[in-house]
């Protein structure tokens, strides 16, 4: 996935088109059919809207209902030992993404599917879902694990075997494919055959990078930081097209009534992972948790609180966690 600084399986399947006329308020993220989500089939159009758009209420329920793991099971795993001993979880993550991890400005509360987990996992570690956002980009998550400076990342961070040499994965917990943003009132881009010759952006880093060699050969490919300076890019008219997982443009177009998502989903689908200490024992102890969130209705619960209040669709299944 891509470039947090940065949620589809249709985006669940994926191959649903994005089309969600969804008036004042934007697709989100992923929808489901089955495993990973995207959005609905069928669907045809582009995606976008502006405003929050994540349940709250609901949000809040998630959390209070979360479950919370023993003494004696935290006690003996050191690393939910040493998070328990401090109080606090630390997540490398970010707080731009709508319906993934979004700061309140008034309230500074973060909220959305990405952080909704990772206050889930606190919960199920100290008691409480208290968590401390350190910022990450693309570029430096892999940095911050390894000098212990988070204890987690939750950041749409999707799973590659580069990625997997520096850093353990626990999950996935969430699948997406790509897309495209345009401006909205752009009507020459509609597809990835459309890309060829146009300046189109990514993220530094990302799967994003790779995918457009690939299947858009002729595209003139532009990095940059972080989705906001992608978005940016797209916004300002320095690029014509934003290339990157679906469920970070949702986001994206939720929030921005000036751009928008064209096209079908296309590529493989990218499966984002909990970012842990390589060689550590926090990864049998997340995988554990993650069964326990997924088989008592807390994902479900959480997706449709945020990503389910663009989709309009039943949850996707949870992709298999890796034994």
């Amino acid at each position: 996935m891509s470039g947090y600084e940065r949620f589809s399986k249709q985006l669940l399947s994926r191959r649903g088109m994005l089309a969600l006329g969804l008036g004042a308020v934007g697709a989100g993220a992923l929808a489901a059919c089955g495993g990973s989500p995207s959005l609905p089939a069928g669907a045809s159009g582009s995606a976008s809207a502006g405003g929050s758009v994540i349940d709250q209420a609901a949000f809040d329920a998630v959390l209070a209902k979360g479950a919370v793991a023993s003494d004696a099971l935290v006690q003996a795993n050191a690393w939910a030992k040493a998070i328990k001993a401090k109080g606090e979880l630390v997540r490398g993550g970010t707080d731009t993404s709508t319906l993934f991890s979004l700061r309140d400005p008034a309230t500074g509360k973060v909220s959305g599917f990405d952080a909704g987990m990772s206050q889930l996992l606190a919960k199920y570690i100290i008691g409480q879902p208290k968590e401390k956002l350190t910022q990450v980009t693309v570029d430096t998550r892999e940095t911050l694990l390894q000098n212990n400076s988070v204890d987690v990342i939750f950041a749409t961070y999707s799973i590659t075997p580069k990625r997997a040499e520096k850093v353990d994965f626990g999950g996935p917990y969430y699948e997406s494919k790509s897309a495209i943003l345009v401006k909205a009132d752009n009507t020459s881009i509609n597809s990835v055959a459309d890309l060829a010759g146009k300046n189109v952006a990514t993220q530094s880093a990302s799967t994003g990078v790779t995918l457009l060699e690939q299947v858009a050969p002729k595209a003139n490919v532009q990095t940059f930081d972080d989705n906001p300076k992608c978005l940016a890019a797209v916004q300002q008219g320095r690029v014509d097209a934003y290339v990157i997982d679906q469920s970070i443009l949702l986001s994206d177009a939720a929030k921005n009534k000036d751009v928008k998502i064209v096209g079908d989903t296309f590529g493989s689908s990218d499966k984002y992972g909990i970012g842990l200490h390589k060689g550590s024992d926090a990864l049998a102890f997340v995988n554990a948790w993650l069964k326990i969130v997924e088989q008592d209705g807390s994902w479900d619960a959480l997706w449709k609180a945020t990503v389910g209040q663009v989709l309009k669709t039943q949850p996707p299944k949870p992709p298999a966690i890796n034994a």
